[in-house]
């Protein structure tokens, strides 16, 4: 029963731009888990700190604040 008239939340440039910061955050994450060693306490908290942070912040703002609202189309 769709009339036809889909609105997006979004343009595809903005689509693109967004995909490209957060899988880039991702992406720098990892890279900072190949930087994680045990063998002092500086080298396993400093790198896996910012390993886990970067990962954080590429999932959790996309799917919280930048996701679709539960009242979008109202």
């Amino acid at each position: 029963m769709s009339n036809g008239s889909y609105r997006r939340e979004n343009n595809l440039a903005q689509s693109v731009v967004l995909f490209v910061i957060f899988f880039g955050l991702f992406i720098g994450g990892i890279f900072a888990m190949s930087y994680w060693s045990l063998e002092s306490f500086a080298h396993a908290f400093v790198p896996g700190g910012i390993a886990f942070g970067l990962v954080f912040l590429a999932l959790v703002i996309p799917m919280t604040w930048i996701g679709r609202s539960d009242s979008a189309g109202e």
